[in-house]
């Protein structure tokens, strides 16, 4: 797989992910790189400290604190945002409203969800996490809820590269997949939150046992990202508030955009042989089409 980046992106989109989760003085130096960030991306660590009425250690924190390697990492991401056109922002669904706006806010909110996580990936991390799935000889995906829906989703996915994949969504279950699982298996932890109890549960086990992990979480450290060896992320895409925010749409969609993400590039690494499954795949799926044939009757 190519790792490769032109032009770092995401960094005003990480900073709002995470500007509420950050200590007072984090958030505080956060708040200030949101306001001026024309300023801000001139600014070495003492200057950020003084403008924000913190410190240079502070801000090495908060850079930490977001999972980038420094400062300067920060602030090549935010250049890079501020070379973007503008676009739409997240909008609310208000009670009431018509059809074509709902159509317009849903659509752009999910076209969001869909582009910041895409300006968070992380090359290298992605690398690894294909990496990791290429080795494995077994990928067990999990998660409840509509993450669940995500795993099933995945594991139809996956099994087309010829891997033995599973997808569960009940604790117990998952539990008994995993019991005898090592160092040849995958276990993936689906979770927008990523405090997910029974994901961070059965990633703690999988870990312990010595499978290889991976999460799929919002941006930010949490349980279920605290047990992978491989976190990916996604926006947290400032959801659509009660009773909408139930369906998870644009959170949804983020993670469906991630899988596809791990699917194609593990795809284009194996492309021979991926080339091979799927046209042993589709022979059989054309002998599904032939209508049934009858075993031949022995004369007595």
């Amino acid at each position: 797989m190519k790792n490769m980046k032109n032009s770092l992106t995401g960094g005003l989109v990480i900073l709002n992910e995470m500007k509420d989760k950050l200590p007072p003085s984090e958030k505080k130096i956060a708040v200030f790189i949101l306001e001026q960030p024309h300023e801000a991306i001139h600014c070495t660590a003492s200057q950020l400290g003084e403008l924000s009425s913190t410190s240079s250690a502070a801000v090495i924190r908060l850079c930490k604190s977001l999972g980038l390697k420094g400062l300067q990492e920060l602030k090549l991401r935010i250049s890079g945002d501020l070379q973007k056109k503008p676009e739409a922002r997240f909008r609310d669904i208000q009670p009431g409203e018509s059809s074509d706006s709902i159509v317009e806010k849903v659509t752009n909110n999910s076209l969001q969800a869909i582009k910041e996580t895409t300006e968070m990936v992380d090359y290298s991390v992605l690398a690894e996490a294909v990496d990791v799935l290429k080795q494995a000889e077994n990928i067990h995906f999990f998660g409840v809820g509509a993450s669940g829906i995500i795993a099933q989703d995945a594991q139809q996915k996956f099994l087309r590269m010829n891997k033995a994949t599973s997808a569960f969504t009940d604790l117990h279950n998952a539990a008994m997949n995993i019991a005898n699982v090592g160092g040849q298996d995958v276990v993936v932890g689906i979770s927008f939150s990523g405090e997910t109890y029974e994901t961070a549960k059965i990633m703690e086990i999988a870990k312990k046992k010595g499978a290889k992990t991976i999460s799929l979480t919002r941006y930010g450290q949490s349980a279920v990202s605290a047990h992978a060896d491989v976190p990916l992320y996604i926006s947290a895409s400032r959801e659509i508030p009660a009773p909408f925010r139930s369906g998870a749409t644009s959170s949804r969609l983020a993670q469906l955009h991630m899988i596809d993400i791990l699917f194609v590039n593990l795809v284009t690494d194996q492309w021979e042989q991926a080339s091979n499954y799927f046209n042993e795949i589709t022979d059989v799926m054309d002998l599904l089409k032939e209508k049934p044939s009858r075993p031949k009757q022995e004369k007595s």
